[in-house]
């Protein structure tokens, strides 16, 4: 069983940064993906960012270039940082990992971009 906890949800004004993290309780193969979705109140649960080793991150288009995602398998870490956050980017923010043919997901953390 793989249980993921994520942190560094929070309130922020437009503009500002968080950084998420999300910790595995054990090893995850490197070359599967980690993800972080998040989700709106009344909105679909939708993909953010996408991470696989050896290759290019994938960015959702509204997030591009504002968020960045990374990955310390030694650690069993992954991150999103997000810059110049918008009140759009309000979620509770999810981190998904594939093991073994199984997705798992973490509780989610409250992201609130208001001034």
């Amino acid at each position: 069983q793989v249980q993921l906890t994520e942190s560094g949800g929070g309130w922020v004004q437009p503009g500002g940064s968080l950084t998420l993290s999300c910790v595995a309780s054990e090893t995850i193969f490197a070359s599967n993906p980690m993800d972080w979705y998040r989700q709106a109140p009344g909105k679909q649960r939708e993909l953010v960012a996408r991470i696989r080793s050896g290759r290019y991150p994938d960015y959702a288009d509204s997030v591009r270039g504002r968020f960045t995602i990374s990955r310390d398998n030694a650690k069993n870490t992954i991150t999103l940082r997000m810059n110049d956050l918008k009140p759009e980017d309000t979620a509770v923010y999810y981190c998904r990992a594939r093991d073994g043919g199984v997705d798992y997901w973490g509780q989610g953390t409250q992201v609130t971009v208001s001034s």
